[in-house]
């Protein structure tokens, strides 16, 4: 993971560093550009006062005058006479003994009587920039000395004449560069021939600035980005390493503890009370499987279920739970015999061959009666199963009664309650949180009930945690059973024992108190009162 981070940094960070590289161009391209039109600015204006001069034509004392504005002025570095391209006398060269020329204009680039060269003289300084401009017979030859490099990237510049299919768009047109530089007609900006660029043209004259450099150039110059990038990749390479290690070890962990905890039968089982809410009287007991790591850790049954599931050993886990409730039950059972005990099972339980054989030996081992075990399904645990579908019908044939558990957050359908021969339902405990909110979902539940009831389906509402969620369902309902924590939460065989025979005691006590009022007139004695 560091090395493909790295690697990914390393990717990254080239990319990272052209994008610098042409933010670099782009900067010099534009300062320079400036640069360019400031000299622009001044050539043009000192044309007047050249065209004006009265000293006389090429003489000693004009080209004193023409040596005084080059030496006074920023950016003019030639000034003189020109006549059919030749130049007769100029600042630097006074009055040149060969001639010099002759210069073609520029046509494209007339402005009124301004005309444009593109290098009107020889040039000695290579950063001298070659432009000129003619107004009569007078010139100037003007540029700057190129801006130092704004970024770390070796720069190169390329200075060109742009002709009338620029306009004014800043762009210089296809061809306008020499050969040593790229092509700018892709745009402002782009990477062409293992190249990057940006061109900037001026809107006030002929010139185009190209400023380029290579690849290996840009790559070079902007090293420590791609540094910085590949070393923050390998960092964060390691940390996800490290991450998914530490989540495929906990999970190989979790997977063998669990393995373990399975064999030596460490797994608990809480038992939490179903009741009848007409009566308030304990029914039955959903069997729960709870499970603390070697660590001590909780881990919920949604998380070790599924590990069991992705590994193919949950049928031992459903095995476990059925012979510990059957045990923990069987005499209990035999001195309440309507006492219904219910346990999951998983879409692999219900297409694994062994589970019915399993089932029926522990029925006869504990001498527990199929009606007494309630099989808890999902929706889902039987989607596009046939095996699984009929080994529903064999349960429900054998005598063992059939719920749905989380109804409503599945495959919810009247087909589906149909076709899975289910006499149950249970209401999934998100409607009953909803009771006496504004929720849309409350106005499910009805319809719900409705299906149920014409149906002749029994319900179990889960998740019941107030008197005014028990009281919803409870007024005028048949058949209407609760499961929650207003009713007990789950708890040990022991624990659970114990509420079941408090609450035989309450049946008891309510038993005698009805029996009390039921007197037969014939044995009352009427007894002689005194009377003060």
């Amino acid at each position: 993971m560091a090395a493909c981070g790295a690697a990914v940094g390393y990717v990254l960070g080239g990319v990272l560093a052209l994008l610098l590289a042409g933010n670099w161009l782009a900067q010099y391209s534009q300062l320079t550009s400036a640069q360019n039109d400031a000299s622009f600015v001044e050539a043009r204006s000192l044309l007047d006062v050249l065209k004006g001069s009265r000293s006389g034509y090429c003489t000693d004392a004009e080209m004193a005058y023409f040596r005084e504005l080059v030496f006074r002025s920023e950016y003019l570095k030639d000034a003189g006479r020109i006549h059919g391209g030749k130049i007769d006398c100029s600042a630097t060269s006074g009055r040149p003994t060969k001639t010099v020329g002759e210069f073609k204009p520029d046509s494209n680039n007339r402005d009124n009587d301004i005309i444009a060269y593109s290098n009107l003289v020889p040039i000695r300084d290579a950063n001298l920039k070659r432009a000129g401009l003619q107004l009569g017979d007078a010139y100037v030859v003007f540029g700057s000395h190129l801006p130092a490099s704004p970024g770390p990237v070796s720069m190169h510049l390329a200075i060109n004449v742009k002709d009338a299919e620029a306009g004014d768009s800043g762009l210089a047109p296809t061809g306008m560069l020499d050969n040593n530089g790229p092509n700018p007609a892709a745009g402002w900006r782009a990477h062409l021939d293992n190249k990057l660029f940006a061109t900037r043209c001026s809107k006030l004259h002929f010139n185009c600035v190209t400023a380029f450099t290579s690849i290996r150039e840009a790559l070079h110059g902007e090293a420590s980005a791609i540094a910085g990038t590949s070393l923050t990749g390998g960092a964060l390479g390691i940390f996800c390493g490290m991450a998914f290690s530490f989540m495929y070890r906990r999970s190989r962990d979790l997977c063998q503890q669990l393995r373990r905890a399975v064999e030596r039968d460490k797994l608990e089982i809480a038992y939490q009370p179903i009741v009848n809410l007409s009566t308030r009287k304990i029914v039955g007991a959903e069997a729960l499987s709870r499970w603390t790591d070697e660590e001590g850790n909780v881990v919920g049954p949604d998380s070790f279920i599924k590990i069991a599931e992705e590994h193919g050993f949950v049928g031992e886990i459903t095995k476990r739970v059925i012979q510990r409730t059957l045990r923990d039950f069987s005499k209990t059972i035999q001195n309440r015999p309507s006492l219904r005990l219910s346990v999951n099972v998983t879409a692999p339980d219900l297409i694994d061959p062994e589970f019915l054989p399993m089932l029926e030996e522990a029925l006869k081992r504990y001498k527990v009666s199929p009606k007494n075990v309630v099989i808890e399904i999902t929706e889902r645990s039987t989607a596009d199963s046939a095996v699984a579908m009929e080994t529903i019908r064999i349960l429900r044939r054998n005598g063992h009664s059939i719920h749905i558990d989380d109804f409503g957050t599945g495959y919810s359908n009247l087909d589906r309650l149909l076709y899975l021969f289910a006499d149950t339902i249970k209401i999934d405990q998100a409607f009953t949180k909803v009771i006496g909110t504004e929720s849309v979902a409350v106005a499910i539940l009805p319809q719900i009930l409705a299906m149920a009831k014409s149906l002749n389906l029994e319900v179990v509402v889960e998740g019941v945690e107030t008197d005014r969620q028990a009281d919803y369902f409870s007024l005028g309902a048949e058949k209407m059973f609760g499961q929650g924590f207003l009713f007990g939460r789950p708890v040990s065989i022991e624990e659970f024992l114990s509420l079941l025979a408090d609450d035989m005691s309450k049946m008891q006590v309510s038993s005698d108190h009805a029996a009390a009022r039921v007197v037969n007139p014939a044995g009352l004695q009427i007894v002689g009162t005194r009377t003060a």
